[in-house]
């Protein structure tokens, strides 16, 4: 069985110009924790993002799967880039293999703030659902998931690129969004865009239903039934038409699925009316954005046979069978 790897943005040259360019000593410190290993610049970072790494993963793995999750045979390492004005990011890489997962290891960068409460939630999460799904899951679900427990600060980021997507007629439609499965040439459309859906299901049901969801659509890759099923929508476009006109209200808060009207198959054209307030989750932010382009017509086969394997490497020196899977902030 072949061995896939999957690239990461963020390489290991990129990171030796971050450290010289800020000024990183050669030698950093460490710090020890049940199921974390840390390199950081000094001893207090190291102890600080040890110990909230341990933090996230006990409370994040209660909020999404309701329990903790058993400690690890072994640590993961963390090796963290810190500077006031570095930005966030973020790689988490694990191996599957066998229906196990291990060889966990993880590098963060960005100011000591946004790595605290915006990079390790992210980075956990991704550790999380690695350990109870043991399987990689879609991109725009593992990604937009990940994205919903950052500071507001970063949602906001997501919240404003998505207009700007859907102005510009990069948005993904749904049919060609859950089919994904490795990144598209162009990353950050898929971040916003799946932030934003896992946010407006998660919104619906909770994180419990959200999991639930993925663990029905996983068994055979139908997300369409699963989305009938788990969400009450007919199909994958009537998922997109309320979405859409979710998006056009503001992104209210939601409480209640609405069920899409039944027998209205036309695709909603992903745009934003000029007359909409686009409402990030920080209350003082608000912006009214120009009237959005409709969909891109080649946005649908073109861009599947475009996205084809990107980051996709047939290479050496990997387990036998095994799936070295890479997620990037």
């Amino acid at each position: 069985m072949e061995a896939r790897i999957v690239r990461a943005v963020i390489s290991a040259l990129c990171t030796i110009v971050l450290a010289f360019s800020f000024g990183f000593p050669a030698q950093g410190a460490g710090y020890r924790t049940t199921n974390f290993t840390v390199d950081a610049p000094t001893a207090e970072l190291a102890q600080e993002i040890g110990d909230m790494a341990e933090h996230w993963r006990r409370q994040l793995a209660q909020e999404w799967l309701g329990e903790p999750l058993p400690n690890w045979s072994r640590p993961c390492p963390i090796k963290a880039l810190v500077g006031a004005q570095m930005g966030a990011g973020g790689e988490t890489s694990f191996v599957f293999d066998g229906g196990e997962v291990f060889g966990w290891r993880m590098q963060i960068q960005g100011s000591r703030l946004r790595i605290l409460d915006s990079v390790l939630p992210h980075e956990v999460t991704h550790t999380i659902f690695a350990s109870h799904f043991r399987q990689p899951l879609p991109r725009w679900a593992d990604e937009g998931a990940c994205t919903t427990v950052e500071h507001v600060s970063e949602i906001s980021k997501q919240e404003n690129m998505l207009i700007h997507f859907l102005q510009t007629r990069k948005g993904i439609p749904f049919s060609n969004l859950f089919a994904m499965k490795e990144y598209p040439s162009d990353v950050l459309p898929l971040y916003a865009q799946g932030h934003s859906v896992a946010k407006f299901l998660i919104s619906q049901h909770g994180k419990a239903k959200f999991i639930e969801f993925l663990e029905d659509g996983l068994r055979d890759e139908n997300w369409p039934r699963a989305v009938d099923q788990q969400f009450g929508y007919e199909n994958l476009l009537s998922m997109q038409n309320s979405w859409m006109g979710w998006i056009r209200a503001g992104r209210p808060p939601l409480q209640l699925a609405a069920n899409a009207a039944q027998g209205d198959v036309r695709p909603a054209a992903l745009e934003v009316p000029a007359e909409a307030i686009v409402r990030g989750q920080d209350p003082g932010a608000r912006t009214r954005p120009a009237r959005a382009q409709n969909w891109p017509a080649e946005n649908s086969a073109a861009a599947t046979a475009r996205q084809g394997s990107v980051y996709d490497i047939r290479g050496k020196g990997t387990l036998p069978g095994a799936t070295l899977r890479r997620y990037r902030r």
